[in-house]
Formats: structure tokens, C-alpha cells, sequence
């Protein structure tokens, strides 16, 4: 177990917190500040101890040079309101310079700091100095809470834990629970639902989780690979070429192991990538070679959905369509709606099922949402995430 910030005395001291406000912005204006308010209960526990709080956080890929549009200030305009009092934003192209300095000396017990991008900097994202040492000057402790990069070694994710006491804020806390418990401890029937479009990138999370699920249910394209590897015809569909034979082998290895691994028996095809596009709906050795899969059928939609009633514990990573797309979001939909519907701990893996769930209303009705799509990815596959374990233990 990693020591929260509930296990180190914060009252006065300058402390260092990574944050994950890589938000999505339109005409400069945040148009999502979910990452923002994942990271309130943190904030306002430093707040309330007295900490003089100094939160730090990348945006965007500017590619260590300061680009305006990546700029953390509007960020700064949201926590402030989000809190109810004043954040001072410490702008500057290169983030840490004299007067940021000075700011961060000057802060009092329950004041907040935001520094700028820390993406301005080159050596962010290669964890080199003297970036984590001009970091470090800033603070006494470290606290990370930006699961969503906690799989970088990073600057401002690991680098910063060799030079103080270091430890876990709330939302890592929770993300590190909830997916530590559904791979170590889970409720059972544990099913996984896996989707995206390429198999490679899937290939080792799906190997470990073979050890670990009851049921794993692939969506979306990657089933299309696994169709070419039973031989059927996938016209147009999206192939992940190099991943056929592996595609074999990881059926071979599910019965193996005794796990139920489920393919789509149906599929919805269109001729164009198009939401108006002319589509049909095939049995999935019937897909016709002038046409593309782009979401799952009602025969498997209704398979699907009778695995998931009768699961304990389920794990969601990636859609089972072209979800954007309303002709072709009805497999996706289905699967939030039966999750929604669900008694089991259902936990959302990020990225695109985190946005699904969001679009179709099913947020709330989800145990847990994970804030990081490949951090939780990497997490499932056993991997141990640089940003995590640089924290102290308890």
C-alpha cells in the first residue's frame, strides 16, 4: 500500500501536486472539466490542512516549447471558480523562473498556485534535469494524483520523488483500489470487455487477464482480426495484419485456461466509413467483400448482454463500434445500458469507453471511471506504473 496524503502532516508545508487538467479545449474554452473536478477532493483536503499548495499538470503535446494555446490558464479561471477562491496562476514560458519562485515562497497555508504547462519544457518528458531539480525547489513535498500519467517516468511524475517525502493523493488512491481489486480480488463471475482496433496493442492485457477473468468479451475492431484468423472473409473491415497468428493463439490459450473467450456472431457493415452510409447486418462468416464491420449485431448484443447480467465484477476498455457515429453506436450503447443496469462493480478503463458512457448518460450508474485510458491499460496488464511506484509505502 502507498502512504495518501492522510499519512503525512501537510499543515505549512509548500506541497508539490501533479495533476492531470489535460482537459479538452474549443476556441479556448474547456469544453469537458471532469479532470478538473477528479482532482478537487485532493485540493480541498490540502486546503483545508493548511498546505500551501503549488498543483502542476500538462496540457496537450506542445513539444517543450510554450505555445499560448496550450496554456494552463483557463484551468486556473475553472479551479477558481470550482473552489471558491482565488488561484493564482504563476505564468511563465520556461515555469519555474524568479518570479515563480517568489510565488511559491510567498504562499500562505491554504493558498493555491497553478504553474504552467509542464510540457513548455523539453526535459518533462525525458525526466531530466535541471527541470525536476527547479521543480523540486519549489516544494517540500511531493504528492501525485495525475493517474493518467502515472505510466510516464516523467519530471513531474517520477522524477520529482528523489528529492522529498512523496505520496498519493485521493484519485490515484481510488484508481489503484479499484483496479488492484478487480485483478487481485474480484467479485465472480469477473468478465472483461475488451474492444479498440488493433489487436497488438491489446495483446497484453488480454494474456493477463486470461489468468484472471471468467468471461472475456472482444468488440469492436479488433474482432475483426480474430475473424480473419477462423478464416471468414472481413471485406474491408479494419485488419491488424501482423496480429492474425497471435489472434490464434490467444483463442488456443483461453481454452487452455478454461476462460470463455466470445467473439461477435453478428456484425453491422457498411460500404463507406460513413453514418450515412448503406450498412446491413451479417453473420460474421457472412461479411460481404465490398463492405466494412462497424459495430456488433443484435444477436450479439443480446449474448452480450446476458454475460454481463449474471457478472459480479466487469472491466470495460474499448467501444464496440464506431460509437460516434449514430448508425453505428447501438452496440456500444447496449453495453453502457447493460452495464448501467448491472449489480456487479463495473469499472470503465478510460479513454473511449470512459466517453461512451459519458455520451450515452451511463456515468453515474458506473462503480468507477478510470481518468487514465492507457495508465489503466498498463495497469491491467500487470504492469507497474513508474508514477506509482516511486510513492512511499505505508
Amino acid at each position: 500500500m502507498k502512504k495518501t496524503i492522510r499519512d503525512i502532516d501537510v499543515s505549512g508545508k509548500r506541497v508539490l501536486v501533479r495533476c492531470d487538467f489535460n482537459v479538452p479545449m474549443q476556441d479556448g474554452k474547456i469544453t469537458d472539466d471532469i479532470r478538473i473536478t477528479s482532482a478537487l477532493p485532493t485540493v480541498k483536503y490540502l486546503i483545508e490542512n493548511n498546505a500551501k499548495v503549488i498543483l502542476m499538470s500538462h496540457m496537450g503535446r506542445p513539444k517543450g516549447e510554450p505555445k499560448p494555446e496550450f496554456s494552463l490558464k483557463p484551468v486556473a479561471d475553472r479551479l477558481s471558480q470550482l473552489l471558491g477562491k482565488e488561484v493564482i496562476f504563476a505564468a511563465s514560458d520556461v515555469v519555474v523562473d524568479d518570479k515563480v519562485r517568489e510565488t511559491a515562497e510567498e504562499l500562505q497555508p491554504g493558498q493555491v498556485m497553478l504553474l504552467e504547462n509542464v510540457r513548455y519544457r523539453k526535459e518533462e518528458t525525458k525526466n531530466e534535469e535541471p527541470f525536476t531539480g527547479q521543480l523540486a525547489q519549489l516544494g517540500e513535498i511531493f504528492v501525485n494524483d495525475a493517474f493518467g500519467t502515472a505510466h510516464r517516468a516523467h519530471c513531474s511524475t517520477a522524477g520529482l520523488a528523489e528529492y522529498m517525502p512523496s505520496v498519493s493523493g485521493f484519485l490515484i488512491e481510488k484508481e489503484v483500489k479499484f483496479l488492484g481489486d478487480a485483478l487481485e480480488n474480484p467479485e465472480r463471475p469477473f468478465v472483461a470487455i475488451m474492444g479498440g482496433a488493433k489487436v497488438g496493442d491489446k495483446i497484453p492485457v488480454i494474456e493477463n487477464l486470461l489468468k484472471k477473468v471468467d468471461s472475456l468479451i472482444v468488440v469492436g475492431g479488433m474482432s475483426y482480426t480474430f475473424f480473419k484468423a477462423m478464416g471468414y472473409e472481413i471485406g474491408t473491415s479494419i485488419l491488424d495484419e501482423e496480429s492474425i497468428e497471435l489472434a490464434k493463439e490467444l483463442m488456443e490459450k483461453a481454452k487452455a485456461v478454461g476462460v470463455q473467450l466470445m467473439l461477435p456472431v453478428d456484425t453491422v457493415c457498411a460500404k463507406e466509413f460513413d453514418n450515412s452510409s448503406e450498412k446491413g447486418v451479417f453473420d460474421r462468416d457472412k461479411i460481404p467483400a465490398d463492405m466494412m464491420g462497424m459495430d456488433i449485431g443484435p444477436k450479439t448484443i443480446d449474448m452480450y448482454k446476458k454475460v454481463i447480467s449474471t457478472a459480479k465484477t466487469v472491466v470495460w476498455n474499448g467501444p464496440a463500434g464506431v460509437f460516434e457515429m449514430p448508425n453505428f453506436a447501438e452496440g456500444t450503447k447496449a453495453i453502457a445500458e447493460a452495464l448501467a443496469k448491472s449489480e456487479a462493480v463495473t469499472i470503465i478503463g478510460g479513454g473511449d469507453s470512459a466517453a461512451a458512457v459519458e455520451q450515452f448518460g451511463y456515468a453515474d450508474k458506473m462503480t468507477h471511471i478510470s481518468t487514465g485510458g492507457g495508465a489503466s491499460l498498463e495497469f491491467l496488464e500487470g504492469k507497474e506504473l513508474p508514477g506509482i511506484s516511486c510513492l512511499e509505502e505505508k
